[in-house]
Parts: structure tokens; sequence; C-alpha cells
């Protein structure tokens, strides 16, 4: 009965730290490829992992911040899905290489042409930017997560400082100080879009790495804990002969 006791309570600790691992891969986020420097340019990733077991993530559209319109964004296109950008007029027109920019995107949405991201996968949609704000800290962008099934998810909810984190978090781009001889590190939109397709599957080899790391993780604190159980059992047996 106690050995039965032990390896029941052994399993209920594995189960959650798994459950508690779990919702760490569930939200959309965007992570700059390098760094995302004030008033440079960046290649950065979208990264949409599929939360349901029982419909596949077919449509994705973010939302650009008006507080700070970026000039310049190319997305690169990504196999099975077809990419629209939204565009709309500025109030106050924007300087990108001595040029007067009068518009900036507002939205761009990825629609799948095939199954989208099935159950159990993740994928990334890298965008270049620029020039990024030098007035501010970081970028939100909000997102909207459609599935098969016509479930929309909402990731629109701004991070408040000092509160716990909200249960949909809009995607948020921490930003960089600029270098101090007065150049930006990520360098030019050209070079950003060159970039990308290496960039992203540096991106994808980090999350495989991150997920295996977290993966045994648990299995260690699984067998460490049925370790214990079986030391337990074994002390008892001993004291048990002894007593005999």
């Amino acid at each position: 009965m106690n050995t039965r006791r032990l390896l029941a309570a052994s399993a209920l600790a594995g189960t959650a730290v798994l459950a508690l691992s779990g919702p760490a891969f569930a939200h959309v986020t965007v992570v700059p490829e390098g760094t995302a420097a004030k008033g440079g340019y960046a290649v950065v990733d979208f990264r949409v992992p599929n939360e349901r077991d029982n419909a596949s993530t077919v449509k994705l559209e973010v939302t650009f911040p008006a507080d700070h319109p970026l000039a310049s964004v190319m997305p690169q296109p990504v196999e099975g899905w077809s990419v629209v950008v939204t565009k709309g007029k500025l109030a106050k027109p924007l300087s990108l290489h001595g040029k007067q920019i009068t518009e900036a995107v507002t939205k761009v949405t990825w629609t799948a042409s095939g199954k989208g991201i099935e159950p159990g996968f993740i994928q990334q949609f890298p965008v270049s930017v620029g020039a990024l704000p030098e007035d501010a800290d970081s970028l939100t962008f909000k997102a909207l997560q459609t599935y098969s099934n016509k479930e929309v998810v909402r990731w629109i909810e701004v991070q408040a400082d000092g509160a716990e984190e909200p249960e949909h978090p809009a995607p948020t781009l921490a930003l960089a100080a600029a270098s101090g001889d007065g150049h930006h590190d990520s360098g030019t939109t050209e070079t950003a879009a060159k970039t990308a397709p290496a960039a992203s599957a540096s991106s994808a080899d980090t999350d495989s790495t991150d997920t295996t790391a977290r993966v045994l993780g648990v299995v260690g604190i699984v067998v460490g804990i049925a370790g214990v159980a079986y030391g337990v059992l074994a002390g008892r047996r001993r004291t048990g002969s002894s007593e005999a």
C-alpha cells in the first residue's frame, strides 16, 4: 500500500510540473533576431504556438503600433501562408532616408493556404521592420489568432507595470539602446531581409533546444521523486528485517 501511494505521489508531481510548464509555450510572442536597437532596423519573429488539440491555427492578424508607426515593414514569405499588408494615412509624416512617408503599415495578416499550424506545432512569421523609434523602450503588437473551428483568441492585453501577466498578453518587443558611436546595431532593411531565413532557422533551433531542456528537467524531477520513494521503501524493509 505504501509503495502504491509513493508512486502515485511521484506521478502527480510530474503531471503538475508539466501542467505548469505548458503555459510558457502558449503565448503569441514577438522576438528579435539579434538586436532590435532604437533608431535602427531589425528582423522580428512573431511566434505562434497551437494551443488546441482539436483544431489548427489558420490565420494570424498583427496590428502595428499607431503611437510609433514604422515606415518600413517587409514580411518574409512563409511557405503555406499568404500575407496581406494593410497601410493607413499618417497624421504626421515620417522621414525615411531623406524622403517624406505619408502612410505606414497598420496591420499584417497571414492566412494558411494549407493545413496551417497543426496541434503540437509552432510557426514563426518573420518581418523586417524599421526605423525603430528612439523615444520608446518597447513596442506592443496586438494579435488575433484564428483556429480552424472558428475560435478567435485575442492577444491584446497590455502588461501593466508591476502587475501580473494577463491571460492573453499582447506581443511586446523590447528595444535595446543604440550603440555609443551613434550607429545602430541592426543595419539596413535590405541587410535584415537578407539575413531573415538563416536567423529564422536559428530561432527554431533555439526553441527546440529550450523545449528539450524543459522536458529533460521534468523527467529528472520525476526520476528524483521516484528515487526518494524507493529509498524510503528500502529503508522500511531494512528496519523490518532488523526488528525480526
